[in-house]
């Protein structure tokens, strides 16, 4: 299905970029979410017209989130979980942990822009973890594991 992008999506293509993707994905993701219309003569005039204000908000969106970048880079956060005496967690910390100890400290963060490439962290120690503001901004943070008897 050709669609045409109404932002820029991550290895896909730039703001205004008609592309071929697969059908499931332009509809269960890309249109539902505004970030594609079909591409069909109608939507490329009318995209056309808006390509002006399309481009002003994008740019606002990113300045917003290098904004936020900047705050966040470098941040440390604690997170104590039960352990046993080899440095094992009972559970694990995942990013819902991550965003409850990043809000404490009067940051907003998603779930979904967490990443944790390795799943879940397991163990006792200092990991880094990137945060996915944009497409270009990704903030790194250290989240330090703290076990408790």
């Amino acid at each position: 299905m050709q669609v045409i992008l109404m932002e820029k999506v991550a290895n896909l293509g730039e703001l205004g970029d008609v592309v071929k993707v697969k059908d499931g994905f332009a509809r269960n993701y890309l249109i539902p979410h505004g970030k594609a219309r079909r591409a069909t003569e109608a939507n490329l005039k009318a995209f056309e017209s808006r390509r002006s204000d399309l481009e002003k908000a994008q740019a606002e969106a990113l300045a917003k989130a290098r904004e936020r970048g900047t705050t966040l880079e470098g941040l440390k956060i604690q997170i104590t979980q039960k352990a046993g005496p080899d440095g094992r967690l009972f559970g694990s910390v995942t990013n819902y942990d991550v965003v409850e100890a990043l809000q404490k400290q009067g940051q907003e963060v998603e779930r979904a822009n967490v990443r944790m490439p390795q799943g879940p962290l397991k163990q006792v120690g200092d990991f880094p973890i990137e945060i996915a503001l944009h497409t270009d901004v990704i903030a790194t943070i250290t989240v330090s594991v703290l076990g408790e008897q």
